[in-house]
C-alpha cells in the first residue's frame, strides 16, 4: 500500500471545499476532489472526480476512484451541502429530497465506503462540516430542513466517534456559522454578520484551519468543533 497520505474533498469546486483541496495538498496529501462539475486538474496528485452526491452509487464511485489512482484513503472531508432557508410550511418536496439527498445520502455513502477502505488500512479521519444553526437556532434565519440534516450529521459524527474508536477511525465534525463564501450574496452580508456575537462573517480559512487542526489532533474524535463568531455561546 502507497504511503502517499489521501484526502477526500467534495464540494470542492469552490469556497471552503477548494480551499480544502489547496491546504491538504500543502500539507503534503494527495486529494481525491467532488463536485457536481469539476475540471480535471493539472496537478498529478489531484483528481478529480464529477458527480452528483446525492444520487445513489455516486459516493462510492468517487471513493473507489481515489483508492484505484492513489491505493488508499486517509481523510474523508463532506463538505457537500445544500442550504436553503425558507418558513417551515413552503419547503417543497423538491427542496426536501435535494437537501437530504446532498446533505444526508451524500455523507452516508462516502462516509461507509471511506469506513470500509479505513478499517483494511488500520485507520483514519472523518471530518463532517455541519453548522451551527443545528444547535442554535435564530428566529431570523428559519431553517429547518438544515437543522434536520445537520443535526442529524452532529449525531452521527458521535455515533461513530464512538464505533470506531478502538479502530484508529477518528470522527470529528466542524460547526461553522455563517462564511463569507460565494453561497451568501454581497447584499446579505451586513445582516449576516450581526448574527455573530463577533460582528463580522467567517471567512474560508477560519474553517480550514479548524479541520487542519482536527487532523492533526490525534486524541480527539466525536468532537464537534463551532467556528461561529460565538453564536453558540449566545448573542
Amino acid at each position: 500500500m502507497s504511503s502517499q497520505k489521501v484526502a477526500v474533498v467534495t464540494g470542492a469546486s469552490q469556497g471552503i471545499g477548494a480551499a480544502l483541496v489547496a491546504a491538504y495538498r500543502k500539507l503534503g496529501y494527495a486529494v481525491v476532489a467532488n463536485s457536481r462539475t469539476i475540471a480535471p486538474s493539472d496537478d498529478p496528485l489531484v483528481l478529480t472526480v464529477p458527480g452528483d452526491v446525492a444520487e445513489p452509487g455516486v459516493g462510492a464511485r468517487i471513493i473507489e476512484a481515489g483508492l484505484r489512482e492513489f491505493g488508499r484513503v486517509d481523510t474523508l472531508i463532506n463538505n457537500a451541502g445544500v442550504f436553503l432557508a425558507k418558513p417551515f410550511t413552503e419547503y417543497t418536496d423538491a427542496d426536501y429530497d435535494l437537501v437530504l439527498g446532498v446533505n444526508l445520502r451524500g455523507f452516508f455513502e462516502l462516509s461507509q465506503s471511506t469506513a470500509e477502505a479505513m478499517l483494511e488500512q488500520g485507520g483514519g479521519h472523518i471530518v463532517n462540516i455541519t453548522t451551527t444553526l443545528a444547535d442554535h437556532a435564530l428566529s431570523t434565519v428559519p431553517s429547518a430542513l438544515a437543522s434536520l440534516t445537520k443535526g442529524g450529521l452532529n449525531a452521527v459524527t458521535k455515533s461513530l466517534a464512538t464505533e470506531y474508536a478502538s479502530r484508529g477511525i477518528r470522527v470529528n465534525a466542524v460547526a461553522p456559522g455563517v462564511v463569507r463564501t460565494p453561497m451568501h450574496p454581497a447584499e446579505t452580508h451586513e445582516f449576516l454578520a450581526a448574527l455573530h456575537p463577533v460582528g463580522r462573517l467567517g471567512e474560508i480559512d477560519d474553517i480550514v484551519d479548524a479541520v487542519i487542526y482536527l487532523e492533526g489532533a490525534a486524541f480527539v474524535t466525536g468532537e464537534i468543533l463551532h467556528v461561529d463568531g460565538g453564536q453558540l455561546a449566545g448573542h
